[in-house]
């Protein structure tokens, strides 16, 4: 029987009561071999909506430009803004279509739109949860640990930022395959503003 190969990477989210962050480490790796310190896993669809995701970086890609597609498509259409949960709908529907070839990537589905803000996580079959914070990837284990500490109901954007670079923190430190810095997408109300988090361990 073969080794398993970890394709390494850690996301968060967090629902704020004004907006969603959603956030990455930067490491690209397969198994204990590094390809890239500086791979995004973190994608803008539109000034009220992102994503951020675990897996292989090919695919989280595709899905973003899937996305990033079919939003932009619905909004020239309607001329309105798709809902948080009808783009998470869509990719639902999509890594649904691919499940006996599945996208190896799970993905966060953050945004705001008349409704409030929107946490949404999927793994790679398409299957939808809401919640309050996520965490995905190889580091999970770790990052989600200090998510359940951390977090409350009442949280801010601004500490919602702050406790998703704890969690990420905590996962580069102990997982091998996590690395790199730290990409950051903060939506509110005003837009979607990205931001990026330099980490320097202890060696």
């Amino acid at each position: 029987m073969g080794e398993e190969v970890q394709i390494g990477a850690t996301a968060v989210g967090i629902k704020a009561k004004d907006g969603v962050v959603l956030a990455a480490e930067k490491r690209v790796s397969y198994g204990f071999y590094t390809l890239s310190s500086a791979g995004r896993k973190v994608f803008v669809i539109d000034d009220k909506l992102a994503i951020a995701s675990a897996g292989i970086i090919a695919d989280m890609q595709s899905l973003a430009r899937i996305v990033k597609i079919n939003a932009k498509a619905y909004e020239l259409e309607t001329r309105k803004k798709p809902t948080v949960r009808s783009m998470a709908k869509l990719l639902s529907v999509i890594m649904f279509s691919r499940r006996y070839m599945p996208f190896f990537a799970e993905v966060l589905v953050g945004g705001v739109d008349e409704e409030g803000s929107h946490l949404i996580v999927m793994d790679p079959l398409g299957s939808l949860i809401e919640d309050n914070y996520a965490a995905l990837g190889t580091g999970a284990k770790l990052a989600i640990s200090v998510l359940d500490t951390g977090y409350r109901e009442d949280i801010t954007l601004q500490d919602a930022k702050k406790l998703a670079v704890k969690a990420l923190k905590a996962a580069i430190e102990r997982d091998p395959v996590s690395g790199g810095g730290i990409d950051l997408v903060l939506i509110d109300q005003t837009g979607a503003k990205e931001e990026e988090v330099k980490v320097q361990l202890l060696i």
